[in-house]
């Protein structure tokens, strides 16, 4: 067929846009503001997969390992970010880290993925405490936030939880991990539906999230999280917790095997109460590390953590609870014109947690009657801090642990001025 040049260049330049449209990408119903492809491609927020994406179709509590549990309902869409790929290898070359991390979490990841599955929330949420503390009930921050979800006292006393002289609940399961999960819901609201900015705003505040995502948006840049302009620490930490679920997700190293039942029961605590020197009892305490002068059991939350097995072992104990052992606690004799409120009051204590450890019903007292001071030791030392000194050398010297130093004076590190004062707790026996 024989073309005219005019026709024929038309025909050529009405093809050639017909096949650019042809490679443009699917529009929407949403109407997008102009810009390059390679923007919109950026803007990615982080999705929940549909449920017949997910990785298997029995139920998560069908599996007998609760990682697993975890893997069948990983819903974030995986990363090829490099940040989430460097992070991805390094887990790979620790492959003891794992060991270390199942070993700290077997007691309480049961019931943290309880409770995020409760809410209906991203089961990501409960790999969280991976990153914050490595599974560490104890752990402390420069920034002072403490526990498995590295609470700061002022977001921890947002969300009720009490933190007094005698508890911490920061280092409670069940408090802290009621209050992390409320902060990231609001967070998850704050920042419209998008996940990674509530987890990162989680690390590093709400504020700083927010302002960064305001100022892409004024330089028109994407308000992806991997683009904003946020501290290195936040950078690296939604990386970490997309590396640790694609580790689990694509299977790549050993997660050990934690049982997916429940190990621990929350049983109610109607009162303070003080534990005798039974070794069954005093194997509480690493489940109840909000006390933090155990055996104790004063000033915290109307619940106690058992292992799930010795409920009615607890019930009866409390029923018959015996005698504490007076030689154990420090002893006052009440003196003429004293009270109560006199005496708790030059202990640091309230009359309630005074009445409790003495097991009194009135606020009836007489002189020369002997009282128990609920302090765990023959004498609390205010130690002053020398040239020198260091957490690990006053442990050692004074007989006592790094880590109850540290509790007893919420110390969030372990450097130490000149002329800090401490409070040590010490015991004879």
């Amino acid at each position: 067929m024989h073309f005219s040049r005019p026709l024929f260049l038309l025909l050529i330049i009405t093809l050639t846009g017909c096949a650019s449209v042809s490679k443009q990408e699917p529009q929407s119903n949403t109407t997008r503001q102009p810009a390059p492809v390679v923007v919109k491609q950026q803007e990615k927020t982080p999705t929940v997969e549909p449920a017949h994406t997910r990785i298997s179709s029995i139920e998560p509590h069908q599996h007998d390992d609760v990682w697993q549990r975890i893997r069948h309902q990983l819903a974030f869409a995986p990363s090829d970010h490099q940040t989430v790929q460097d992070r991805v290898d390094w887990y790979m070359s620790h492959p003891n880290y794992m060991d270390v991390i199942s070993e700290r979490a077997a007691p309480f990841l049961h019931y943290v993925v309880e409770q995020v599955e409760r809410r209906n929330l991203p089961i990501e949420l409960a790999l969280m405490p991976l990153i914050e503390s490595d599974f560490d009930t104890s752990a402390y921050s420069h920034k002072h936030a403490s526990g498995l979800w590295q609470l700061t006292p002022l977001i921890a006393k947002h969300y009720g939880v009490k933190i007094t002289p005698w508890y911490d609940g920061r280092q409670d399961i069940v408090d802290a991990t009621n209050a992390a999960l409320d902060f990231l819901s609001y967070l998850h609201q704050r920042f419209e539906g998008n996940w990674y900015h509530a987890i990162a705003a989680y690390n590093t505040g709400e504020g700083r999230v927010a302002l960064a995502i305001k100022k892409n948006k004024q330089r028109g840049k994407s308000s992806d999280f991997f683009a904003l302009s946020l501290p290195k620490q936040t950078r690296h930490y939604v990386p970490k917790l997309l590396a640790a679920a694609q580790l689990l997700r694509e299977q790549k190293m050993t997660f050990p095997k934690i049982a997916n039942h429940k190990v621990i029961a929350v049983t109610p605590l109607k009162q303070g109460i003080i534990l005798n020197t039974d070794k069954q009892w005093q194997a509480l305490q690493p489940l109840n590390p909000g006390y933090t002068r155990f055996p104790a059991l004063l000033d915290g939350p109307q619940h106690i953590v058992l292992p799930a097995n010795q409920v009615t072992q607890w019930q009866t104990y409390l029923a018959n609870q015996p005698a504490m052992p007076s030689a154990q606690w420090q002893q006052y004799t009440i003196q003429r014109g004293d009270s109560l409120s006199v005496i708790a009051k030059r202990h640091a204590l309230s009359v309630a947690q005074l009445k409790t450890f003495n097991q009194l019903k009135s606020n009836k007292i007489r002189a020369g009657e002997t009282l128990l001071l609920p302090i765990l030791a023959d004498q609390q030392l205010d130690y002053t801090v020398r040239a020198g000194d260091s957490l690990w050398r006053i442990a050692k010297h004074f007989q006592v642990t790094i880590n109850e130093i540290k509790k007893w004076n919420a110390l969030s590190k372990d450097i130490l001025r000149v002329g800090d004062t401490l409070t040590l707790f010490l015991s004879d026996s």
